[in-house]
């Protein structure tokens, strides 16, 4: 584990690129890379014109090694705002340190500090390493929920009142 404490930060809008790397390396992991079409461009507008997202870092060494994008959803059975962890990615030689752990912490406690009611993410459903290590955390599945999502060219046609039925391969 860590010997010393993890430090952290929020991203400035300079770090643009910093964060898409992040997002690069994460779909890579992922086997998404086809996926990310996030620009340093489209990344500056809407996490830090249109404040949609935050981002915070945690370094090692005084170096940013991973990074954790969240931002407010909001519970009406709760009655308050919540965090959604979008991306959470520490690279792979820091790994095994505690400092996904120390995120995730830094996470609660800004939920916390901000009179949230929880902390919610997605995992892949292949992805066990992650898995167990959220559930030893106290993570609880969702398994009884199902995400659904409109996107790419059924978004504008719903939009428009013609919806495109989705059929399974």
């Amino acid at each position: 584990m860590m010997k010393e404490q993890p430090v952290f930060r929020f991203a400035e809008e300079d770090d643009v690129g910093k964060i898409l790397f992040f997002i690069r390396e994460l779909a890579a992991y992922e086997k998404l890379e086809s996926e990310v079409v996030a620009t340093e461009e489209l990344l500056r507008e809407w996490i830090f014109e249109k404040n949609k997202a935050e981002v915070l870092f945690v370094q090692c060494g005084g170096e940013d090694v991973g990074f954790a994008l969240f931002f407010h959803n909001f519970s009406t059975f709760l009655g308050r705002a919540g965090i959604y962890l979008e991306d959470l990615y520490v690279m792979p030689e820091y790994r095994g340190k505690g400092l996904g752990k120390a995120l995730l912490q830094r996470l609660a406690q800004i939920a916390v500090e901000r009179g949230c009611g929880r902390l919610e993410w997605w995992c892949l459903d292949w992805n066990r390493p992650s898995i167990d290590f959220y559930l030893s955390l106290g993570a609880q599945p969702m398994d009884e929920w199902t995400v659904y999502r409109v996107a790419d060219k059924a978004l504008p046609s719903l939009a428009e009142g013609r919806p495109i039925p989705f059929s399974r391969p």
